[in-house]
């Protein structure tokens, strides 16, 4: 991979996905080996080795049940680290990646003519992973014109209304008829809201959580429903949502209240996928005394 610029349609896909994964795997490997070296030369005596080594990888983002899970898979779990060969190395690199990182492939530019064919073989070649089509020109282009007032339009949205054709120039036509032929007769939408939100829902499995000030009215202090989301983790606590939305309120924080069913909630209560609650703390219950 030489980072040159082709013609549309003489480029391989495929090939940019493989190159780019494996650049990701080197590298982890690199960090990998440095930090098992570390651990055969200075155990932590009554640490376990997996304890030890996700420690240490915490800057890649590598979690303990991460570090457990690469390990099984490649059959390294009873293996001491000091016997590892160079393919146990780059397995376990390669598995830990993909484990703690998961990606999506975004096949970009599917306004031009050639794209349809490499989007499909990009599909064929790597079906067991996320290939979404997209236009991230066509979606800049509605965004500027949305802002400037000429169309209405949301993110994600499968169509977009032209305001006053007769201000637009014949250029600003041109270009929206191009979006409209294109991209949304063709692909319905943009696709780069949609791969965004596959990320947040499909890949990382995030849950939408809304907190209020009001379990009953589910508003605000000044009176909005439902103002604010948070996207937490899967098995995300109540804890770790007023930790989300202020340090001093987990500090402070009793318990939460569920609009729906009025039921107080622990603090280690795990948050569900819209979940509506009223988070409440110390300082809160004061002043309402």
């Amino acid at each position: 991979m030489e980072g040159k610029l082709t013609k549309p349609g003489m480029g391989n896909p495929m090939s940019d996905v493989y190159d780019i994964e494996e650049e990701l795997v080197r590298w982890f490997s690199k960090v990998i080996d440095k930090t098992i070296t570390k651990l055969v030369e200075h155990p932590k005596k009554g640490v376990p080795f997996e304890q030890s080594l996700s420690h240490d990888l915490a800057g890649l983002k590598i979690t303990l049940e991460h570090t457990k899970r690469a390990l099984e898979l490649n059959g390294l779990s009873d293996k001491e680290p000091g016997r590892w060969r160079k393919e146990d190395l780059w397995n376990f690199a390669k598995t830990a990646r993909e484990i703690s990182k998961p990606t999506i492939i975004v096949a970009n530019k599917m306004d031009l003519g050639p794209a349809e064919r490499n989007y499909e073989k990009l599909a064929n070649e790597f079906g067991q992973a996320f290939v979404i089509p997209a236009s991230s020109d066509a979606e800049l282009a509605l965004r500027r014109a949305e802002q400037a007032n000429y169309i209405e339009y949301i993110p994600g949205e499968e169509a977009f209304r032209v305001k006053n054709k007769d201000k637009l120039t014949t250029e600003q036509r041109e270009a929206l008829t191009y979006v409209e032929q294109r991209v949304f007769s063709k692909w319905i939408q943009t696709g780069v809201q949609f791969a965004l939100n596959t990320c947040v829902v499909k890949l990382l499995s995030m849950n939408a959580v809304y907190p209020v000030e009001d379990a009953e009215k589910l508003t605000d202090r000044k009176g909005n429903v439902l103002p604010d989301v948070f996207l937490v983790p899967p098995n995300a606590s109540v804890a770790d949502l007023a930790g989300q939305i202020h340090s001093e309120l987990a500090k402070t924080l009793i318990y939460a209240i569920d609009a729906r069913t009025k039921i107080r909630l622990p603090i280690d209560y795990r948050l569900k996928d819209r979940d509506v609650l009223e988070v409440v703390a110390a300082t809160k219950r004061k002043k309402s005394s």
